[in-house]
């Protein structure tokens, strides 16, 4: 059986850029993906919106929202970044349009506009797409890979590119069997973790609060009654607790604190007022209409149903006249406004993780080319790969670097041989 010069297991975001990329070098090249439909994820992804980048062109300034990871990326980005990536969806007819801190998405805010530019260059391309292919293992030989599918015959291959994703979102394939092949070909797994993830609380009274969202806050991790970092943003009230990008991006923390220490977050709704003027806000709203219930007044300030929770909170019955309401309670609600405690019970599976943490061990990958330095001719992208990245585009920016990256290289490799 003639083998291809490049398989690509995995048809999401990484998958997709690396078959296009290993095709315009002219390699032969297959592209494997277990579900019927390719890029599953990425249809879901930003809530249906596609969160495609994030607006920082400069590369040093794109990989320290990368932490420590940032370093090994940057032979990576240096070849395929931000700009390269803008470069090429606008060449597909994808434009985007910029929101708060930098996230970039389609001007259609729809998922789908990136994921058809994507499958539309795969259509347009030399690439063999096999769809409903499920690969259960690869197997290293001397000519290259052979790659075993389920209910077929083996796949030759002179390169291989691995981009079956983590553990995150398992509905839509993400079940990390990735990582157990390369595991069993030699490389060291960093065990999976959730970087991105809601939180649940275990104060019943916000649960009335589900669907709410404060777009201005500022919000204080304490670790058994230490603080331990503020967090301005925004956020969501859920069913069960929170969730948002602030929420997100502090979730690994929050995970890590939880295994030892007692979690409760404070809620600022009111950031960088302090309690002088905090009073004085008060008094005013309260003074406008002495007859108003208080309740009413209060939600001229904030959310409605937000201030009825928070005058139940601080014993203030919220049908009283404002007229009623005495100083020491005034003093104690805006204290409250500044500081309402939500204490966390935990973090939401990997059904609800919006990105994992762990997998390949980084110092095991070559990232000028994405290449196994374990096993030559194996390349590894996306979420494979042990790095913990921030909400707000920067997952699918790895995807679309290490992807194109490892395509053009594992294509080059392969005519090469």
């Amino acid at each position: 059986m003639q083998p291809y010069d490049v398989v690509v297991i995995g048809g999401g975001p990484a998958g997709m850029m690396a078959a296009n990329a290993a095709a315009n070098t002219g390699a032969s090249v297959l592209l494997l993906e277990k579900n019927n439909v390719l890029g599953k994820k990425l249809l879901i992804s930003g809530g249906g919106r596609c969160n495609v980048t994030n607006n920082k062109p400069v590369v040093r300034e794109m990989l320290s929202k990368y932490q420590a990871e940032g370093k090994f990326l940057f032979s990576t980005f240096m070849q395929h970044g931000v700009k390269e990536t803008l470069d090429w969806f606008k060449e597909r007819g994808v434009d985007t349009v910029e929101e708060n801190e930098g996230r970039l998405f389609p001007s259609t805010k729809k998922a789908e506009s990136v994921q058809q530019a994507l499958v539309q260059a795969l259509q347009a391309s030399t690439v063999t797409v096999a769809s409903e292919s499920m690969v259960s293992s690869i197997i290293k030989t001397a000519e290259g890979f052979e790659i075993v599918v389920k209910s077929a015959e083996s796949i030759l291959a002179k390169t291989c590119v691995v981009a079956t994703g983590g553990t995150t979102r398992p509905e839509t394939g993400s079940t990390g069997e990735g990582m157990r092949w390369l595991e069993a070909l030699g490389h060291r797994i960093v065990e999976n973790s959730f970087a991105l993830v809601p939180l649940t609380l275990s104060s019943g009274w916000t649960k009335q609060l589900s669907g709410l969202t404060i777009p201005e806050c500022r919000l204080t991790l304490y670790a058994d009654g230490v603080k331990h970092s503020v967090h301005p943003g925004k956020l969501l009230f859920t069913h069960v607790g929170l969730t948002g990008p602030t929420v997100l991006n502090m979730s690994k923390t929050v995970g890590d604190l939880l295994g030892y220490a007692e979690v409760v977050i404070t809620l600022d709704l009111f950031p960088g007022t302090d309690p002088a003027a905090m009073d004085q806000m008060l008094r005013v709203a309260f003074a406008a209409d002495i007859n108003k219930k208080v309740r009413n007044a209060l939600g001229q300030l904030i959310p409605a149903a937000l201030a009825k929770a928070v005058l139940q909170q601080c014993g203030i019955d919220d049908e009283v006249k404002c007229n009623s309401v005495t100083k020491p309670e005034r003093i104690k609600l805006g204290q409250y406004l500044r500081a309402i405690p939500l204490p966390v019970s935990g973090l939401l599976g990997k059904d609800k993780a919006v990105v994992s943490a762990g997998g390949v061990e980084l110092t095991e990958v070559d990232f000028k080319t994405m290449e196994s330095k374990v096993i030559p001719g194996l390349y590894l992208v996306g979420d494979i790969l042990n790095i913990n990245r921030p909400s707000g585009g920067y997952s699918l920016q790895l995807c679309w670097s290490t992807g194109a990256v490892a395509g053009e290289w594992a294509g080059k490799t392969a005519i090469e041989s």
